[in-house]
């Protein structure tokens, strides 16, 4: 169905008060309209779907199960509807920045840095959701999200923070007396990854190995996984810079390395940013050349 054969929005946005209302009356309160309108309305949006919206059946109003999926249908559109309109309007200036990433970044780049931003930015409230899910960046929701990979995401703006290269790793005790040459060496052992994650699994997929591993797979939150991994839990794989001092102080042994063709990239809607993220971008950028310069 395209928008031109739709049914009329004032039918559709009577329906919609008049489920969440759950009467005719509130719902013509809230559209300062009459109950009459409101079932006028709503009796006209039936016909023109050919569709029972509302069992009459009783003396309570009870939606049909038609009835309500277009009321939960109706309540997203209209809210993804509202959300966008605060964002180009500028009426949601006072929402909090809303900041996607994985609890590994979260815990080891971002955290120890974040009072900066906090200094510099004291009126701006910020929330961190930390979580392997690829979040979708809507108005009134995420703002940015930083993300792991290639940056081929379709759909949104991307822009490479810093390149992070992919390492294999295991403490010293798990590995001693091990002549370790290929990945085919590492089935046996136990491996440890990011809970809602796949990189190991996926990394010995690339190698051909995923459906002979042996070893025991144990996932946990990303904030606790290289602290299992220097406890000789398991072998994992992870980003370069987050065991660089544990492999130069001997905590870690380095195994493997992927060429640097994977980085931590900014992702965000296409479009301007409002002023808080756009000042948490500026301040992503300036961490990251920061790091750079030190390295």
């Amino acid at each position: 169905m395209d928008w031109l054969s739709m049914p009329p929005l004032t039918a559709l946005r009577a329906f919609a008060a008049l489920a969440e209302t759950g009467s005719a009356s509130a719902a013509g309160a809230a559209l300062n309209v009459s109950h009459a309108a409101i079932s006028q309305q709503v009796k006209a949006l039936e016909v023109h779907m050919g569709v029972s919206l509302v069992d009459r059946s009783g003396r309570a109003l009870r939606l049909t199960d038609a009835g309500r999926n277009l009321a939960d249908s109706l309540k997203a559109g209209f809210g993804s509807i509202a959300r966008t309109i605060d964002a180009l309007t500028g009426a949601d200036a006072d929402r909090p920045l809303q900041i996607s990433t994985t609890p590994g970044f979260a815990a080891q780049w971002l955290m120890p840095r974040l009072l900066d931003f906090r200094n510099r930015h004291p009126d701006v409230d910020v929330m961190i959701n930390p979580t392997p899910d690829r979040v979708p960046l809507e108005p009134g929701g995420i703002d940015i999200a930083i993300r792991h990979g290639l940056g081929d995401w379709p759909g949104v703006e991307v822009e490479c923070l810093f390149l992070s290269p992919l390492v294999v790793v295991a403490a010293p005790s798990l590995v001693a007396g091990r002549e370790i040459t290929t990945p085919a060496d590492l089935l046996d052992l136990p491996w440890v990854q990011e809970y809602g994650t796949s990189e190991s699994t996926d990394w010995l997929s690339r190698k051909g190995l995923a459906s002979v591993r042996i070893g025991g797979l144990t996932q946990v939150p990303g904030n606790l996984l290289l602290e299992g991994v220097r406890q000789g839990q398991g072998v994992s794989l992870t980003v370069r810079q987050w065991v660089a001092d544990d492999i130069a102080a001997g905590r870690l042994c380095l195994l493997f390395e992927e060429p640097e063709d994977t980085a931590y990239h900014i992702v965000t809607a296409p479009g301007p940013l409002r002023p808080k993220a756009k000042a948490f971008v500026g301040w992503l950028r300036r961490q990251a050349a920061d790091m750079a310069l030190v390295n």
